[in-house]
């Protein structure tokens, strides 16, 4: 089955969609960043979009769901390289994307990812998990 691959990059995770996006190839890649997220304890995640031409609304719909279940997971999540005209699509079908933070490219949304485990106590791209270190010493 194809796959889409998810790279770790500290505590972050980036994934580049480089082909025509179809529903199972959506639902698989929504399955292994989760699992992802969870096995590395990534804090950010950043989708590279910008080779896709066309998002539908299941898309904008995998899109929006699993920022939530990263969000659940303790990870943020950025949007990279959209389109206008796939911007103007997923306003036209209503979606507005709830929860996921938007960015023109690559290096932009790795500066709002970074910024935000900064906030967070993280290191910036710094293992992932460090910034969740509970001591229970007293």
């Amino acid at each position: 089955m194809e796959r889409i691959p998810v790279l770790k990059m500290g505590a972050l995770l980036l994934v580049t969609i480089q082909v025509d996006m179809h529903d199972r190839l959506a639902l698989a890649l929504q399955d292994d960043l989760t699992a992802m997220i969870e096995t590395t304890g990534a804090r950010g995640v950043l989708i590279d979009i910008s080779a896709l031409d066309v998002v539908d609304s299941f898309i904008g719909r995998m899109l929006a769901n699993t920022a939530a279940m990263a969000r659940v997971l303790d990870a943020e999540t950025v949007v990279v390289g959209m389109r206008p005209a796939v911007a103007i699509t997923l306003v036209e079908l209503g979606l507005s994307l709830p929860g996921v933070r938007t960015a023109l490219d690559v290096e932009r949304g790795m500066a709002l990812l970074r910024a935000s485990a900064a906030r967070a106590g993280a290191p910036p791209g710094g293992a992932a998990g460090e910034g969740r270190r509970v001591d229970v010493r007293s």
